[in-house]
């Protein structure tokens, strides 16, 4: 069983910048991917920023040049580096982990909050 927690939301004017953390426990020593997907009220969510176990990341083209996905050796903590944010970027972000294809596990979220 692995359990992630999400940290480092809040409110932060347009501008601004956010660090999120997601740490995993758990049996599993090491995932095979790792990811930071969002939702804003009303929307479907949607995938910000993966990267993986070789450290390959992908981002989406609304946040490309201002956020930064990186992670520790395993990929037990994994985050989401967040600058110049926008009203927009205004959403509950989620952590999920890739076990194993097919498998994976996903964090509670954090919020995250941009004013203008």
């Amino acid at each position: 069983q692995v359990q992630l927690v999400e940290s480092g939301g809040g409110t932060v004017q347009a501008g601004g910048s956010l660090r999120l953390s997601c740490a995993a426990s758990g049996r599993i020593t090491s995932f095979v991917a790792s990811g930071w997907y969002r939702q804003a009220p009303g929307m479907e969510r949607e995938s910000v920023a993966t990267i993986t176990a070789g450290g390959s990341p992908t981002y989406a083209d609304s946040v490309v040049g201002r956020f930064a996905i990186s992670r520790d050796k395993y990929g037990r903590t994994v985050y989401l580096q967040m600058n110049n944010l926008k009203p927009e970027d205004t959403a509950v972000y989620y952590c999920r982990q890739v076990i194993a294809p097919g498998v994976d596990a996903w964090g509670k979220g954090t919020l995250v909050t941009v004013s203008s």
